[in-house]
């Protein structure tokens, strides 16, 4: 750690935030677990385990502002783990965020490797974003203001599901009925496969090329708003967040990219967090997103 940061961090109160964070966790604690306890419970109602298919990994949680808004903006919200591990319950944080600001916040598991490989869990974020347009008026959203979010291989879920038309037509919708999409630290380009935990999860090294979603980029995929660290260490900022943005703009589609050099790959969705949202403004930018999305 060099001089400049360790200054840096002890003459903020995010560096006393972060040292208790980082003590915890070389205690034994979770991160996210952390996150969650710090977490205040004031700001939503929740509505948890409710199936949108028959496999126990087929579940969501729903997060509704205290007070909510009448036709309040709706996010489904996918989290990362290199498609491998992950659980909804480790993203109150997440929920709450949203919910703080007047969205409805649905946050889904699907099926992970071993289980299943691509593009199981794709088809699993359909059927869930399908479940969310069918049912979300029962929760005050708005299924005409309907978001994706996702965070590493989340951020490739919300990818594909927003440019691959196929997955959802299988549930009977489009792109169309996404008023946009927000990809953090999204893996979009990642072929040939280095990471050795993915790799099985698309059968590498025979890995389809249909499964990158800088490949599905056509004029009329919803706006876009990609985020990434600039010093992510484990999905490449340039050739992923960079890459996917200069194509869309290309075929006319409005995005906005934006990169921080504060967070790392991990601590960019933790930025949602109360605890960490100092580090990065991804919070408000979500927020003007889905405030402002642009229209074709």
């Amino acid at each position: 750690m060099s001089v400049g940061f360790r200054q840096w961090l002890g003459s903020t109160w995010f560096g006393a935030i972060t040292s208790v964070l980082l003590m915890l966790s070389l205690g034994g604690c979770s991160p996210v677990k952390i996150l969650n306890a710090l977490t205040p419970d004031d700001t939503f109602s929740r509505t948890t385990g409710i199936a949108y298919g028959a496999d126990p990994r087929q579940k969501l949680d729903v997060y509704v502002p205290r007070q909510p808004l009448a036709d309040a903006p709706v996010v489904v919200f996918f989290y990362g783990g290199s498609w491998n591990s992950g659980d909804r319950g480790d993203y109150t944080f997440v929920g709450e965020a949203l919910a703080s600001r007047g969205i409805v916040a649905v946050v889904a598991d699907y099926r992970l490797y071993p289980q299943v490989r691509y593009p199981a869990f794709l088809e699993d974020g359909a059927q869930a974003l399908a479940w969310t347009k069918a049912h979300i008026r029962e929760y005050s959203g708005n299924p005409q203001r309907l978001y994706l979010l996702g965070h590493s291989s989340g951020g490739y879920n919300a990818a594909m599901l927003a440019l691959d038309a196929d997955f959802l037509a299988a549930v009977g919708m489009s792109p169309h009925d996404l008023r946009g999409w927000i990809g953090l630290a999204g893996p979009y380009d990642f072929l040939p496969i280095k990471n050795p935990d993915v790799r099985p999860v698309f059968f590498w090294p025979d890995s389809p090329p249909q499964s990158q979603p800088i490949n599905h980029v056509s004029r009329g995929a919803p706006p876009a708003l990609l985020i990434a660290a600039t010093e992510d260490d484990l999905v490449n900022p340039s050739r992923n967040t960079g890459g996917l943005a200069r194509k869309l703009r290309g075929a006319g589609v409005p995005v906005q990219d934006l990169y921080y050099s504060r967070p790392s790959h991990v601590t960019l969705v933790a930025t949602l967090s109360r605890p960490l949202r100092q580090l990065a403004p991804v919070l408000d930018q979500i927020v003007g997103f889905i405030q402002h999305t642009p229209t074709q």
